[in-house]
């Protein structure tokens, strides 16, 4: 019996995110834990799974704010390292009237890119049901070659991989590179989560059925799940293509973390499930869970404190 649902390395940061005006007419910001991996494994946790997090913050406020956070979710942070030269990294959101996001990171370097292999503790992949990972821990050279090495260990020890390619523009000297690591990353996966703005960088078409075509000429994934804001989702499997609507709330402050609510509800069906025999029906119930739990999270600031319960998902379905 494997200890662990999912298992998840990468960023662990502060979003700072805009929370009202000062008396003076100054932009409050609010400090809400996030980083994607961790943002999963949260929602995973809400749903009654079992997960750990590999990663690293650094030895000031922040570092110990988050190492907390995430230690009130349940994750396992056994692996959590805390580095004593390089600060946490930083994130700020500006949200745009439909509740969009722009981001300004403060990482050059962050402690989350200072991890390194010889810090991690080998045990956990044969200890992991699923493997989940992202491109920012392969921003810098040194980084992505410990994400390699992880997600290697993970396939050798039977793990399930589970892709997420979280695409941050800024983050990236040159857009090609990110391109490259998100090729990487397709290659290396079973589950692959990809919304429809990073089909249209690494493909060139906006067209969603044509990106995800022009993604499986080249590697096919055991499942796929695109995903479109407001215009909803789809999944791909076997050959089938599935399109689920979206659930749309009136009181939509921001999307932080509505991707990453997603992914760990695609991972919680998997777990359930299974990859081998999914129907129709299985894939639009899938994301219609998805999809539900992805909207309430737009109503609240931040994410990794604030996933929705299983209950209040199955309330509003």
């Amino acid at each position: 019996m494997k200890k662990f649902d999912v298992t998840a390395l990468g960023e662990l940061l502060v979003d700072f995110t805009e929370n009202g005006m000062s008396a003076q007419g100054n932009p409050l910001l609010e400090a809400n834990p996030g980083g994607a991996p961790c943002n999963v494994l949260s929602m995973l946790q809400n749903l009654g799974k079992k997960t750990a997090f590999i990663g690293k913050v650094g030895a000031d406020m922040f570092g110990t704010m988050l190492t907390q956070a995430v230690k009130d979710q349940g994750i396992n942070i056994d692996n959590l390292v805390t580095d004593d030269t390089v600060h946490t990294t930083l994130a700020f959101v500006h949200t745009g009237v439909d509740g969009d996001r722009d981001f300004s990171f403060y990482r050059n370097p962050g402690a989350d890119m200072m991890l390194r292999e010889e810090e991690i503790q080998q045990e956990i992949f044969a200890d992991t049901k699923i493997f989940h990972f992202g491109t920012l821990s392969m921003t810098d050279l040194r980084m992505e070659q410990v994400t390699k090495h992880a997600v290697k260990k993970a396939k050798e020890q039977g793990a399930v991989i589970s892709f997420d390619p979280n695409l941050r523009p800024p983050l990236w000297k040159k857009l090609g590179d990110a391109a490259d690591k998100m090729w990487y990353g397709i290659s290396q996966c079973d589950i692959l989560k990809i919304s429809d703005d990073e089909i249209s960088f690494l493909t060139g078409t906006a067209d969603i059925d044509q990106g995800i075509g022009k993604i499986m000429e080249q590697y096919c994934p055991a499942l796929i799940c695109a995903t479109m804001g407001k215009d909803g989702s789809k999944a791909y499997y076997k050959g089938k293509s599935v399109y689920a609507e979206p659930f749309l709330q009136k009181n939509t402050i921001e999307t932080t973390g509505a991707g990453d609510t997603f992914m760990a509800c695609v991972l919680n069906y998997v777990l359930e499930h299974g990859i081998e025999d999914l129907s129709k029906d299985d894939l639009y119930q899938m994301q219609r869970f998805a999809a539900m739990a992805a909207s309430i999270i737009t109503t609240r600031k931040g994410a990794l404190k604030v996933m929705p319960t299983k209950d209040e998902i199955m309330d509003k379905l």
